[in-house]
């Protein structure tokens, strides 16, 4: 599984899987909490380049291919997986638009109101053409990075003791408990407050969506399902964001 440099000094378990989970989680929050105060985002792109970088470092080739970093079985299950991400984020956007409406607890206009840029006093000229950069920050990062290490090089860590079901738990729990700090833990008007029903909801449609994205993986045989899922879950979330609650 691992990089033969590595093969010496790290074991490819469960233990791994774990320390992989709070390196990354706090240093996720971190990146975060740094972002929505400052509005810079430096730190949690770079963070989400080693993500991506992980498994290309860790793992041997052979090992990637066990983890099903490698190509789709075709084009048809990532179209699947596609519109599955873009299914579910709907979902989530109308869980919260009925429970919360305008309300910063619901967890999309938060997101949106953390955005550094006004949406609401955009002209409907510059919100399509931030709305563009949005989409291509959405699917550039995040859906690679997170794909590549939770449902990538964590859950196969997992997996070698634990089997594929516990693993994808696993994984999409930490998924879910990491995304806290975008909704949940919430920095607004310069202040700093934490909604435990919101909350609590959001991290359980997070873990939903990690199970989601698990399936797709399975579906295509390759991890790529998983990030095109995610690639279409951020799509769909942008497009709420600009178009429908601002």
């Amino acid at each position: 599984m691992l990089h033969p440099v590595f093969q010496k000094h790290v074991t490819f378990n469960w233990l791994l899987g774990l320390s992989l989970i709070l390196i990354f989680s706090i240093s996720r929050f971190a990146a975060v909490v740094y972002g929505l105060q400052s509005g810079n985002n430096l730190y949690l792109t770079t963070l989400f380049a080693l993500m991506i970088a992980l498994p290309f470092v860790l793992l041997s080739a052979a090992g990637r291919r066990r983890l099903k970093i490698q190509r789709s079985s075709g084009w048809l299950p990532l179209l699947y997986s596609l519109l599955i991400g873009m299914g579910i984020s709907t979902i989530i956007y109308a869980l919260g638009q009925w429970l919360y409406g305008q309300e910063i607890s619901n967890w999309y206009r938060y997101i949106g109101e953390s955005y550094p840029i006004k949406i609401a006093a955009l002209s409907e000229a510059d919100k399509r053409i931030y709305f563009i950069v949005f989409i291509l920050i959405g699917i550039s990062f995040s859906p690679f990075g997170e794909e590549l290490l939770y449902r990538g090089v964590i859950h196969g860590a997992f997996e070698q003791q634990w089997g594929e079901r516990r693993a994808a738990m696993v994984d999409s729990a930490a998924f879910a408990l990491v995304h806290l700090a975008h909704f949940g833990l919430i920095y607004h008007l310069d202040a700093w407050y934490f909604y435990p029903v919101p909350a609590l909801l959001w991290m359980l449609c997070m873990y939903a969506t990690g199970l989601l994205f698990n399936y797709c993986k399975n579906l295509c045989g390759s991890i790529w399902g998983a990030v095109v899922c995610h690639m279409g879950f951020n799509v769909a979330m942008t497009y709420l964001i600009f178009y429908w609650i601002f």
